[in-house]
């Protein structure tokens, strides 16, 4: 068994010296291009064209992909051998990439170059690095869909890196931003960001949004499927338990094959409902928790290195949180290492996170499942029908080879000192991994200021008690309390506070981890550590708008304060004064004009034992 390679629908016709239709993606290979100048193959380097079918004179974006540490020109020519335009600006960390906006070249075809910054080689000389022809096509019938949409190519090493690369590129923002969206309709329809807008020639995303609004767990596979159904690669989902007392288990596997009853024919529409109503409706919160060793899931663990933990990476919690990772900075003389990602709220917000303690959570229990990092499972051909490989299939395939359970082999501490370790290789100043980390706590909490305000303006249009789900169930229940009531987000904030408080003992636990002047006492070293926290937290400020209209200004230290009362702050049937923990009896809780009803605070205080121990029970 052989999975269906991009080599043979793409490189192949490179060869011929054309790039046809639909096929604008391609790891390099040797080519005749024209006027007989010769294009070099690598197998290192992928290149995607979009719009796949731009016209002489269209606007166009080039992208060149690599794995390998370069300094490298990417250059577009003109048939006649003429430098049209060039970047040698290099982004991201793994895989690394150059982009090139610009227009197509009159004359027919042209030629793609990625070659070594410090020796260029000439025009229409043999390249010392990698290329590919073009030729622009009119506009050709789209092969038929034999499902949501049609398959022409599959998942490699290419696509892969690609579809990092375009994860990347969608959630670009500078790093001291916060940016959240509502839906990815937002997103996927700024063409600043999307480089597969409009890619299929058909106003697909110009014309408007899918009307695509997921939660955490349908996330990551909205994003799959998107640049699956771009590229013409397949896609798959599976119906999966929540887990009772264990990791979840999956019954049955779908793929973008299989027919849709009363599919709409345009194109559009049948993908959008096919996002809505298949995978919306089949993925959940268990969906990404399935068992590391358990072949029948779709995403696999992966090793902790920064080869793999790459943009497109999917994180699983063990509460049943989803995000996914978008970015990675490596670390500097001034600064660690930093990971980013996006998750989903059921409240339809999509917002970027930093990776740290806080926001991904990790734990051992088996009764939870299997967390962790994991990547979406390669689905390949084979005797006309789709399948996922296993995992000894992924371990094994050259394109792959990143199946690991080393996730799973120590405790917690291990899991977040090898994350530590790979970030930031170089020891680093304790005082400065502090800050930053009061800055990841800080984005928190301003995280959950939009949250519970989005619960405010639903319960002023909405009198109505929100009912309230009974056990493990507060944490998964759907409609209203799943979308502004906020238990799970106040468990990983409470969380993240211990992280904050706990962060000198930390650092005593690992000094070889923190680089401190040579001489400095144990306790010299705590102490400077406690007052950076106790400084910072009376510095950094936030407000709230209370239930008469006014601004209640607040600190990251009264936050810190508050945890006690934050235990029993996620019930939306509170006023906002309680979900804040404001003191009984003060000013800022005198404007509290509603409260949950007794039978629910009843339960929210058999339940405070979860909050208060830091942990979420699995469900039965």
């Amino acid at each position: 068994m052989a999975p269906l390679s991009i080599a043979t629908v793409a490189v192949v016709a490179v060869v011929a010296g054309v790039v046809p239709r639909g096929a604008t993606v391609a790891r390099a290979a040797d080519a005749e291009g024209p006027a007989g100048r010769r294009c070099r193959g690598s197998s290192a380097v992928t290149f995607l064209v979009s719009p796949r079918d731009a016209a002489p004179g269209a606007s166009v974006r080039v992208l060149a992909v690599s794995e390998a540490a370069r300094a490298a020109v990417l250059t577009i020519e003109d048939g006649a051998g003429r430098e049209v335009a060039h970047s040698d600006q290099r982004h991201g960390a793994a895989p690394l990439w150059w982009l090139v906006e610009t227009t197509v070249p009159s004359g027919g075809a042209y030629r793609i170059r990625l070659v070594p910054a410090e020796a260029p080689a000439p025009a229409g000389e043999r390249d010392d690095g990698a290329c590919m022809v073009v030729r622009p096509h009119g506009d050709e019938p789209r092969a038929a869909a034999g499902g949501a949409w049609a398959i022409g190519r599959e998942w490699d090493r290419g696509t892969e890196l690609l579809f990092s690369v375009w994860i990347e590129h969608l959630f670009d923002d500078p790093l001291d931003a916060q940016p959240s969206w509502h839906g990815l309709d937002p997103i996927l329809g700024d063409a600043a960001r999307n480089l597969l807008y409009d890619y299929l020639g058909m106003r697909e995303d110009s014309r408007g949004g899918m009307r695509l609004e997921p939660d955490c767990a349908d996330l990551p596979f909205f994003l799959r499927a998107y640049f699956a159904w771009k590229l013409g690669l397949p896609f798959g989902y599976s119906d999966c338990s929540r887990g009772a007392g264990g990791a979840p288990r999956c019954a049955r596997w779908h793929s973008s094959r299989e027919p849709l009853a009363g599919a709409p024919s345009d194109e559009v529409e049948r993908v959008g409902r096919f996002l809505r109503h298949e995978v919306g409706w089949t993925v959940q919160s268990g969906t990404a928790r399935t068992a590391g060793n358990d072949d029948h899931t779709d995403l696999y663990p992966t090793r902790l290195a920064a080869d793999t933990i790459r943009p497109g990476t999917v994180y699983a919690d063990p509460y049943g949180h989803t995000l996914v990772v978008v970015q990675r900075l490596p670390q500097t003389a001034e600064t660690g290492g930093v990971l980013l990602a996006v998750d989903a709220q059921p409240d339809g917000t999509i917002a970027r996170k930093r990776y740290w303690r806080g926001n991904f959570l990790f734990a051992d229990d088996p009764k939870l499942g299997g967390p962790g990092f994991k990547h979406f499972r390669p689905i390949v051909r084979e005797g006309g029908a789709l399948r996922p490989l296993t995992n000894r299939e992924i371990g094994a395939a050259a394109d792959y080879a990143d199946f690991s359970l080393e996730q799973y082999a120590g405790d917690v501490d291990d899991f977040y000192d090898h994350m530590d370790d790979m970030l930031s290789p170089t020891p680093m100043d304790p005082a400065g991994v502090l800050r930053e980390t009061i800055q990841a706590l800080d984005e928190q909490v301003k995280t959950r200021i939009t949250s519970v305000a989005n619960g405010e303006t639903y319960v002023a249009s909405h009198p109505d008690t929100i009912a309230m789900p009974s056990g493990a169930a507060i944490f998964e229940a759907n409609g209203a309390w799943e979308d502004y009531a906020t238990p799970s987000r106040d468990l990983r904030l409470l969380i993240a506070l211990d992280v904050v408080h706990g962060f000198p003992t930390r650092v005593a636990r690992r000094p070889a981890r923190y680089a401190m002047p040579a001489g400095t006492p144990a306790e010299a070293e705590r102490r400077q550590l406690e007052d950076i926290i106790r400084d910072e937290a009376a510095t950094r400020r936030f407000a709230y708008q209370r239930s008469d209209g006014s601004e209640q200004a607040f600190t990251l230290a009264d936050v810190m304060q508050r945890a006690e009362a934050l235990e029993i702050a996620y019930n939306p049937n509170d006023c906002i004064e309680i979900r804040w923990g404001a003191p009984s009896g003060s000013d800022e809780a005198a404007t509290c004009r509603r409260h949950a009803p007794r039978e629910q605070l009843a339960r929210m205080a058999e339940y405070r034992v979860w909050f208060h121990e830091r942990r979420r029970p699995a469900r039965d």
